[in-house]
């Protein structure tokens, strides 16, 4: 009962990439950088053991960002020529590369670090892949010129990229659609699609996460503007409800979310966030179990899993250990007080 785990990504160490930065520069190149990813994938996976967290990640410590991480591996995108676009709903600005012909992979994006991070836990494991949805808000378009095609061809990417990893011995395929609580309409008309069919014939078990974001200063500022409420999950939530998606991660603690919104899943694993990843003040075990019960109010026990709001990439990594066990120990103590 109540599996823990955390959205994905872990703050890189100092001699593997800048510190403190959603997009950090590698210290190293060539096999000493290949190197250093897998001694810091380990550090992680023993550090979300030594938490008790129940399902682990590699902690998305070979992938500079979340995105373009796997569109490293495709082809028909240009990173030479980036340009600068606007980004959720021109929240802010970013440097993106182009796609300029079809796209096809390249190769394999993710087999390395999955069969070396299955290799080295004896844990469930999870892996993360961007959403066809994220994917076409974060990338130009020079080839396509219709938005929802391009969106399929990502999904089609994906979704081999997927089968892939179960083949590898992921036992869940988390997708990470943070642009599914900006384009409300657009997840109804073609975004459910989309991530459907990136998720087409998988066996274990699948995910998406939906949140408000990392903790940075255009994410934390355009929740300033979001009101007392926070209730863009009231319109993805039931049609995520209805789709072939085993689970939900979202955005709780701290959050301006009404806890009832998370009654929409019914029939879907929860994913709930306990932890926050836009304050560097550290959770204690009573108030992430006591999040959790708030939470068994609208989700049944045997679908609750205790996760983070987001991902921990750019918190500092003293302060993310600590929030892993937190997070660890107060699961702990939701499962003697509601087991």
């Amino acid at each position: 009962m109540f599996e823990c785990s955390i959205a994905g990504s872990l703050p890189k160490p100092f001699w593997l990439a800048e510190t403190d930065k959603l997009w950090p520069a590698w210290k190293a190149a060539g096999e000493e950088l290949a190197a250093a990813k897998r001694d810091a994938t380990l550090l992680w996976l023993k550090a979300q053991e030594d938490a008790g967290l129940d399902i682990v990640t590699d902690g998305e410590q070979s992938r500079q960002h979340f995105v373009h991480g796997f569109l490293e591996f495709v082809a028909g995108i240009d990173f030479e020529h980036k340009v600068t676009m606007g980004i959720r709903n021109n929240r802010y600005d970013a440097q993106v590369p182009q796609v300029i012909a079809p796209l096809t992979l390249k190769s394999r994006a993710h087999q390395t670090e999955a069969r070396f991070a299955r290799a080295h836990t004896k844990k469930k494991l999870k892996f993360t892949l961007p959403g066809p949805m994220t994917i076409v808000d974060t990338i130009a378009d020079r080839h396509y010129g219709d938005k929802v095609k391009m969106a399929m061809a990502f999904a089609d990417l994906l979704n081999q990229e997927a089968r892939g990893l179960e083949a590898d011995g992921v036992d869940v395929i988390q997708f990470d659609e943070p642009a599914f609580n900006v384009y409300m309409d657009e997840v109804r008309s073609w975004g459910i699609e989309a991530l459907e069919r990136a998720s087409a014939g998988l066996k274990c078990k699948t995910a998406v996460h939906i949140c408000y974001g990392y903790g940075i200063k255009a994410n934390l500022d355009w929740k300033r503007t979001l009101g007392s409420e926070w209730t863009q999950y009231e319109q993805t939530f039931p049609v995520l409800a209805r789709s072939r998606i085993d689970q939900v991660s979202l955005e709780c603690i701290h959050s301006h979310v009404p806890p009832r919104l998370m009654g929409l899943l019914q029939g879907k694993d929860v994913l709930v966030g306990v932890i926050d990843v836009a304050t560097e003040i550290v959770e204690t075990p009573e108030e992430v179990a006591g999040t959790i019960g708030e939470a068994l109010k609208y989700v049944p026990k045997e679908r609750l899993y205790p996760c983070s709001n987001c991902g921990l990439a750019p918190m500092q990594r003293e302060i993310a250990l600590a929030k892993l066990e937190a997070l660890g120990a107060g699961t702990a103590i939701a499962r003697k007080r509601y087991g």
